[in-house]
């Protein structure tokens, strides 16, 4: 499959997760679209991870711990060419093999059911583990929500994880600002990411999450880091992308009104002449 770049990548991703969205009438367009770019480094770029080798036990690994983003995972891996564009429009229909949330037993080239907060990280630092013990050189990414930071599993995977010096995994938080009930700074704490990872011994870094460059260095940095996991924090934008949406302050879960559906109608005929021409 031919490589194209990774600000062409992130537009597709986008758009697709966009259509899946309009098709539906309903679901989790903000944090499905502030993780655009994250993706599009990470699948396009930094890790070491297709239909050639997704079978395989020696190669990069993927954990969308903020399952509820599935829907522009799963426009990523139908870029990637695990599944047809067709089946991304049948996102929780019946008998669909695309859940709303990722599923393992269902969707080629997921290597971690999630959806229950919390958990999804403890499974990427289990995998970190598990590929130390087999001496396999390789790192398990793993996306994080900013809401799914007020999960205890989510601290006691941090601590599990620096403890055993686990220099493989590396930890993506995705810090929009929001989650499902309003601003987490009010709903839970202000979180200052850099003392409490600092604290813990992980190598820390801060990027605009949607500047791929930037993701990129920070990314392929950490690859020379050694004797502590990492924690990367995407300094993010909720529905990040279409103005309207990004907005609002209820953007978690929409289901999509008159206004709502023609916003989302133009932003489509726009990023599709701009397709045409990419």
């Amino acid at each position: 499959m031919t490589k194209i770049t990774n600000e062409l990548f992130a537009k597709k991703v986008r758009y697709y997760t966009t259509k899946t969205f309009r098709n539906m009438g309903f679901g989790h367009l903000g944090p499905s679209l502030s993780i655009v770019e994250a993706l599009t480094v990470l699948f396009n770029d930094v890790m070491d991870f297709g239909l050639d080798n997704y079978k395989q036990v020696d190669r990069d690994w993927f954990v969308l711990s903020k399952g509820h983003g599935g829907p522009s995972y799963y426009s990523t891996l139908m870029l990637k060419g695990f599944l047809e564009e067709e089946t991304l429009y049948t996102l929780n229909d019946n008998g669909t093999t695309l859940p709303s949330h990722p599923d393992r037993n269902l969707v080629h080239g997921v290597d971690a059911t999630t959806g229950s907060l919390g958990q999804g990280l403890s499974q990427a630092v289990g995998i970190a583990k598990g590929l130390k013990i087999q001496g396999i050189d390789r790192t398990v990414y793993c996306i994080i929500g900013d809401g799914e930071f007020n999960e205890g599993q989510i601290f006691e995977s941090l601590t599990f994880a620096a403890s055993q010096k686990l220099d493989n995994l590396v930890v993506i938080i995705d810090d929009n600002k929001k989650q499902l009930d309003g601003y987490t700074k009010d709903i839970s704490v202000p979180y200052k990411y850099d003392m409490i990872l600092g604290g813990l011994g992980y190598h820390f870094d801060t990027v605009n999450g949607h500047n791929l460059d930037d993701i990129k260095t920070s990314l392929n940095h950490f690859k020379t880091l050694k004797d502590a996991p990492k924690c990367l924090v995407l300094d993010s934008i909720k529905a990040a992308g279409i103005p309207y949406f990004e907005e609002m302050m209820d953007n978690h879960h929409l289901r999509f009104n008159d206004e709502d559906l023609k916003q989302l109608d133009a932003y489509l005929v726009k990023t599709e002449k701009e397709l045409e021409v990419v």
